[in-house]
């Protein structure tokens, strides 16, 4: 390896854009920058009461070259002239409709304002009925083309949002070419793509959202798709049928690129991948060790020998395809569409005389901003009982197992001495119970789980909610010490893909940091929340009647 050797992360998530320098050699974090979407903070193209999250392309584009910039400029001229690479992640499922060139519609004039022609946000559930006509519709078929995303299809995918669009939108529908994830749209920007035909889709999005797989040498035939809407009908021949893994390069930065950002002309553009399977690798995932990225949603990813999983197809969970996490072996996602989000929720809340009746900014932020720390605080105090308040957690519908985005969330147990930490203690345990039913599924269908791996936001600030999922689940949770695993994990895919290293688990050895804190159960615990446990069940049960 060269002496000075950099690659650059960029992870797209929900709020911001992040993007990192990292020297190749060792991981070490040499420059970082974050880009908040300008359009999506002002809640522009968004209506929640309908579940819409749509994010306009701009905010993307505008985020990539403002952070890489700025991460240039921090570093120095010397480190930019040694950047080898750059791989993305985004969230995921969030696709756009796209032209003939790969452009999307938002970008064109007729379209900007139009959130039918935008990045369709991986919590975006305004597709449910499509989900739910995919769903009855693939059990006519001979071959079960759910098979390998947990028999159910979600809302929050692909061909539901795609769907959905066509037929919400004759404007869009009539000028939507092609459907492309943002997870391969940045990649074939960078790479100055022009034909829609040419962008390079990872397996990570195409095998867990789109239905590809190699079993069906590719995606479903048209008749499943032209049989479900004619509106359908040829677009499979607008997509793709090859795919590839993250370790690969989608091409060289294009010239325009290489000016906009300062970079040298040979700087590799590795494939996009979703923003957990890339943290997962960031955090240094083992086999048989549930990755869990928490944020404002979580995404848990477990990898495996391809020859160990043999014929086991797990249901009700977000997918499993060989090669989407780590090259070589079988990646297995399942998630809750609500986690972090369900402090948030509360919060506001609690919030809403706040910010109703005060008008002064720096005066409303300073008594809103210690909120989910003093009710954590507060909450850890309490005693436990088996009879205390019980909360479910689909705020936001359920991913996994099992998806159906039209669930609800509900508190029981209420009474006059509720009060908000009681409150926040049921919301806490309910998401802890939400990831233990996950991982029960994972057990109960034969992938064994041996541990737990926290990244992300929540896992590093709520020292609370890990305490409370080790006790919930009677498993230790290490948590990695860095912050910023989807961009290092991107970094890592860079550095790959650039050839600085063979393979990415060579790349993880060398560039992964390491753990910092470890959560072990409380014996004393374990026991009655086996019990709140069977309640939680119960209660979910009753909620789906």
């Amino acid at each position: 390896m060269p002496q000075d050797c950099f690659v650059i992360g960029v992870d797209y998530g929900t709020d911001s854009v992040r993007s990192v320098i990292v020297n190749a050699a060792n991981g070490n974090e040499i420059s970082s920058s974050v880009f908040y979407y300008p359009r999506w903070k002002d809640g522009l193209y968004c209506d929640p009461l309908t579940n819409q999250f749509r994010q306009h392309p701009l905010d993307y584009v505008e985020g990539l070259e403002h952070t890489i910039k700025s991460c240039i400029n921090q570093a120095g001229a010397a480190v930019a002239e040694n950047i080898k690479a750059i791989s993305v992640d985004t969230t995921g499922s969030t696709p756009v409709a796209v032209d003939k060139t790969g452009t999307p519609l938002a970008m064109l004039s007729a379209f900007q304002n139009n959130p039918n022609a935008m990045f369709v946000l991986w919590k975006d559930h305004t597709a449910t009925g499509e989900a739910a006509q995919i769903n009855a519709h693939a059990e006519k078929f001979a071959t079960n083309y759910l098979q390998f995303v947990g028999g159910i299809y979600s809302s929050e995918w692909f061909w539901a949002k795609l769907l959905h669009v066509l037929r919400a939108d004759k404007a869009v529908r009539e000028a939507c070419y092609s459907w492309v994830e943002h997870c391969d749209w940045i990649p074939f920007l960078l790479t100055g793509g022009s034909d829609v035909h040419k962008v390079k889709r990872g397996v990570c999005s195409a095998g867990h959202k789109a239905l590809w797989a190699a079993a069906f040498n590719g995606l479903p035939p048209n008749n499943f798709f032209s049989s479900l809407d004619p509106l359908l009908d040829g677009f499979t021949s607008r997509l793709f049928t090859d795919t590839y893994t993250a370790d690969q390069a989608a091409g060289t930065i294009s010239a325009e690129w290489s000016h906009r950002l300062g970079l040298p002309k040979d700087v590799v553009i590795g494939v996009g991948a979703f923003d957990a399977h890339m943290g997962a690798v960031g955090g240094q995932i083992e086999p048989y060790h549930l990755s869990r990225v928490m944020g404002t949603s979580t995404c848990d990813m477990l990898v495996a020998p391809v020859d160990e999983v043999k014929d086991i197809l797990v249901n009700g969970i977000c997918g499993q395809v060989p090669g989407s996490i780590i090259p070589g072996m079988m990646g297995l996602e399942a998630g809750q569409s609500a986690f972090g989000d369900v402090f948030a929720w509360f919060k506001n809340i609690l919030c809403w005389p706040i910010q109703k009746f005060i008008a002064d900014e720096t005066q409303r932020n300073a008594a809103t901003e210690k909120i989910i720390a003093a009710l954590s605080e507060e909450a850890a105090k309490l005693p436990l009982n088996e009879k205390d308040e019980l909360a479910i957690d689909w705020l936001n519908g359920r991913r996994t197992p099992d998806a159906n985005q039209l669930l609800k969330g509900a508190i029981t147990q209420l009474n006059l001495g509720t009060d908000a930490p009681r409150i926040f203690k049921a919301l806490n345990e309910a998401i802890c119970f939400g990831a233990r039913a996950i991982i029960e599924r994972f057990i109960d269908q034969g992938i064994p789980v041996k541990g737990l791996i926290g990244l992300g936001g929540v896992a590093r600030k709520s020292p609370f909610t890990m305490q409370t999922l080790a006790d919930i689940t009677n498993m230790q949770i290490r948590i990695h010490k860095s912050e910023q695993t989807c961009a290092i994990g991107a970094a890592m895919f860079a550095a790959t893909a650039a050839g600085i290293y063979s393979k990415v688990e060579d790349a993880m050895q060398a560039m992964g940091q390491g753990f910092d804190k470890v959560y072990i159960p409380d014996a004393s615990k374990v026991g009655i929340y086996n019990k709140r446990y069977g309640a939680y069940k119960k209660l979910g049960k009753f909620l789906e009647l």
